[in-house]
């Protein structure tokens, strides 16, 4: 009689050897530098991807997409990898410099202020940074256009339609609720969808880091790439600020995450506030 299972043996096999193999692809995919002690997390996340295509070990997995056996299926892999937390005007501290910052630029040629959003996730930061617009200027469409990526397209889905759970809306404070949310009824009660006027101002687009072209273009009044850059090491942390630069005004301001410092790796840039850059002086006199 064959033995049972039992409750703490694994559906699939996975060996140091299947972990590494991961780490060096997530690496070369999107520049994420996997710890030791995420070989637990990354069996459970791509275990669902095995269930999901019919594949019945890890070895066949990652075999059939390193020989391109299965390109459709190199985005859920990296989704899969990619860890989402955020939430509604996280690390706060930033956002009253971001309105002041708004508030103190003027445009004389009518051109809007543009804010990229690096690492949109599911959608809260970006659509923070269009409230602090709009309460900067004092209007629901205020001269301001934010770019929204993310590597990972199921996030960016969730971020294109604005809607979320009441819980996660309710921390933005009963003023803001009622000036950029609409309350779901019926079959939609204790959800909440961001204005359409709110909408307009976030453009949601997939992006990685480590590819070669980015789908952006000119230069930003502020750059936010908030809790990313620790998942890169330095060498990876250090080429993506190089790119950063180029794509900054003169005035702009680079956002960084509460536990990552970016003068270590780029000369380019110092200190403005908690974890908020400029770009130094020389980098002021000789533009890209």
């Amino acid at each position: 009689m064959p033995q049972q299972r039992t409750d703490t043996a694994k559906e699939f096999d996975f060996t140091r050897s299947d972990f590494e193999r991961v780490r060096a692809l997530i690496y070369q995919r999107a520049g994420i530098s996997l710890a030791d002690s995420k070989q637990e997390m990354v069996y459970s996340r791509l275990a669902r991807r095995l269930r999901a295509t019919g594949i019945q070990s890890f070895v066949r997995y990652l075999d059939d997409l390193e020989a391109g056996r299965m390109a459709t299926e190199w985005e859920a892999f990296t989704n899969a990898l990619t860890t989402n937390l955020t939430s509604f005007f996280r690390e706060a501290h930033h956002f009253p410099l971001l309105a002041e910052h708004l508030a103190g630029l003027q445009r004389r040629d009518g051109k809007p202020l543009t804010i990229w959003c690096s690492a949109a996730s599911t959608g809260e930061e970006p659509y923070s940074i269009a409230m602090i617009a709009c309460e900067a200027f004092n209007s629901l469409s205020p001269p301001v256009q934010i770019v929204a990526t993310d590597i990972d397209t199921n996030v960016l889905a969730v971020g294109a339609t604005g809607v979320y759970p009441m819980e996660r809306v309710d921390k933005v404070g009963a003023e803001r609720l009622k000036r950029f949310f609409l309350k779901g009824k019926g079959a939609n009660e204790g959800m909440a969808r961001v204005r359409p006027e709110l909408r307009q101002l976030v453009s949601f687009r997939q992006l990685n880091l480590l590819a070669n072209e980015w789908p952006v273009e000119g230069q930003f009044d502020a750059i936010f790439c908030r809790n990313v850059m620790i998942y890169f090491d330095k060498d990876t942390q250090r080429k993506i600020l190089a790119r950063f630069v180029p794509l900054m005004k003169s005035h702009a301001l680079l956002f960084a995450g509460h536990s990552e410092n970016f003068l270590y790796v780029s000369d380019s840039l110092r200190l403005r506030g908690k974890t908020v850059y400029e770009l130094d002086q020389a980098a002021r006199r000789h533009p890209f």
